[in-house]
């Protein structure tokens, strides 16, 4: 048994050990809420978040929700938001690395019916005006052939208020009971559901977008999504029917690489719409064009520039094999030029606490345009480690001038190999390129933007004392820090290892992870600490760190409770509830 890091006399472990966990929260971006220009207009067809993590109710499955629709008013009538008719919503998996390309796709159509056209109500006597139902077909062959494995599904109505939902002069119900008469299984053994729910991110929108205001200066942050619906789409799927073939049916680990998958969720619409005069309903025709996709949150709203986000949303991930003009802006990422003083340092005073390494272990720069770990291509000291040429040192040390080669890019890319140098500092005497703690394995380099989830790891009960919503982050810091996770080097499960960005929880603060990720958290989780490390010393918890880890944005959690049971998501907010 091996502790690698102490801590000084002068910090009293107790007071640094409740910096690093008790106090980590932080939010930032909305995730894909109006992302890029011609999406914007397109609202019905527009991904906003999409999330996959092994159920924590039921663990033997997976929960996949793909949201659409972003900042829907609860009170938005007499026309209140749906799924569109003339759009195909999918969930796309990718489960096998020799194969970069969908292994299973589920598509979901919906149709509308108008039920009582006589009035404006949306429903009155028991009727529903644009009554929604749905189909959902599942392809196991990549897309070759579907087989509709749920008809005529049921989409609960708009939560427009008590005299609409229970009274006897409209649905006679209650919302809970719409809910779960909805929740459909499906001929091939699925739990869906399709229907409203609260938006489940949380930031300070207006904040964010005037220039990085977050937290706010004059201190009134506010959750710029508290109270507003997306239209979801659930599903909760076996582990069995997701794993590749000839996986084994027990993992052999916890981090065992038969059982990574990659998601992704996208929207589609026909090539060509004709307006027909006289009010008749216009005509959609042609090939069906996809005009949305979202994998990782944040990325094509921080991350690709205005110019280039209508294209990112018409590439699938596997385009990006090929199609690498993007993945500069993930080698050198705009965000980290406002944490380096030595460009815009000084231009966002919320992000003052957020500083990239410069020179880290006193030998390597990753700021923006420089070096990063390339300046050790070549050396012996690689041989048999990720960024070895003969391992996958072509993906994750490309060129110079491409610092965030190694951690942001293959972050959205890739995922993240159980090996060296990919494993935490405890265990690794100094040396970051030594083993250390294993604690991430969701390596699928088949392509682009995923989100990447190795099914093995267990789900971290709601209810631990060390569940948090910085996932790995988190995970990260017990397995540095704590016992008795910081004994030894060993595998074990550390709570949050299910955590972002190993799949996504609802409770996940992804943009704070990102953003630190950005400023270089996972660089110093591996051993490459804060420039302001003495080389040598025992102890990394250094201020630039201490710094990184309790930053805040002034809003860190969602503004309503999740529920416990599939399909997680609270109830739509109700239209004579809201804005009050």
């Amino acid at each position: 048994m091996q502790t690698l890091l102490c801590f000084p006399s002068v910090i009293p472990r107790k007071l640094i050990l409740a910096v690093l966990i008790g106090l980590i929260g932080i939010p930032l971006f909305a995730s894909s809420h109006r992302e890029a220009p011609l999406i914007a207009s397109d609202p019905i067809a527009d991904n906003t978040d999409l999330y996959a993590f092994r159920s924590p109710d039921n663990p033997n499955t997976i929960t996949i929700i793909a949201n659409y629709i972003p900042a829907e008013l609860p009170y938005g009538g007499p026309n209140y938001y749906t799924f569109g008719e003339n759009v195909r919503y999918e969930i796309h998996i990718d489960n096998d690395v020799n194969n970069p390309g969908d292994e299973i796709i589920y598509r979901f159509t919906f149709n509308r019916v108008n039920e009582d056209p006589t009035t404006f109500f949306n429903i009155r006597l028991g009727l529903q005006n644009l009554k929604t139902t749905y189909t959902l077909e599942r392809s196991i062959d990549g897309g070759s052939t579907f087989q509709v494995i749920v008809s005529d599904g049921v989409v609960p109505p708009p939560n427009i208020g008590p005299r609409s939902i229970e009274s006897g002069v409209g649905l006679n119900t209650t919302y809970d009971a719409l809910i779960s008469g909805a929740i459909t299984t499906a001929s091939s053994g699925e739990q869906v559901f399709c229907g409203p729910a609260d938006d489940p991110f949380f930031v300070d929108l207006g904040g964010i977008f005037d220039l990085g205001d977050a937290p706010r200066a004059d201190g009134n942050s506010r959750d710029g999504l508290a109270q507003y619906n997306v239209h979801t789409i659930a599903i909760q799927v076996p582990i069995e029917t997701l794993l590749k073939e000839g996986a084994p049916e027990i993992p052999v680990n916890i981090l065992d690489p038969d059982y990574v998958i990659g998601v992704w969720a996208s929207a589609s619409r026909p090539a060509m719409r004709t307006l027909q005069p006289g009010g008749i309903a216009p005509v959609d025709e042609g090939d069906w064009v996809q005009v949305s996709r979202l994998g990782m949150p944040l990325t094509n709203e921080a991350v690709i520039p205005i110019g280039s986000k209508d294209f990112w949303n018409r590439l699938s991930p596997y385009d990006e094999i090929t199609e690498t003009t993007l993945d500069e802006f993930f080698y050198n990422p705009e965000l980290a030029l406002y944490m380096d003083d030595d460009q815009f340092g000084g231009a966002v005073p919320a992000f003052s606490a957020l500083r990239i390494q410069r020179s880290s272990l006193q030998t390597f720069d990753f700021g923006n345009t420089q070096d990063g770990l390339y300046i050790l291509k070549g050396d012996p000291a690689l041989a048999g480690t990720a960024l070895d040429d003969a391992v996958f040192g072509t993906l994750l040390l490309p060129a110079p001038g491409k610092p965030r080669s190694v951690d942001l890019w293959p972050a959205f890319h890739t995922g993240v190999p159980n090996l060296r140098p990919y494993q935490l500092a405890t265990g690794k005497m100094g040396d970051p390129l030594a083993e250390g703690k294993p604690f991430i394995n969701n390596f699928l380099p088949n392509g682009g933007d995923m989100l990447r989830l190795n099914m093995a790891v267990p789900p971290t009960p709601r209810d631990d004392a060390n569940f948090s919503s910085m996932g790995l982050i988190t995970a990260a810091v017990l397995g540095l820090t704590t016992p008795p996770y910081s004994d030894d080097a060993d595998l074990e499960f550390i709570p949050n290892m299910d955590g972002f960005p190993n799949g996504r929880r609802l409770e996940d603060d992804v943009t704070a992870i990102e953003l630190q990720a950005v400023s270089g958290v996972v660089l110093a989780a591996i051993g490459l600490w804060y420039d302001d490390y003495p080389a040598g010393n025992a102890d990394p918890v250094t201020q630039d760190l201490l710094d990184v880890l309790t930053y805040r944005t002034g809003v860190n959690s969602n503004d309503t409770e999740f529920k416990s049971s599939f399909p997680y998501l609270a109830s739509p907010w109700r239209g004579t509830v809201a804005g009050q």
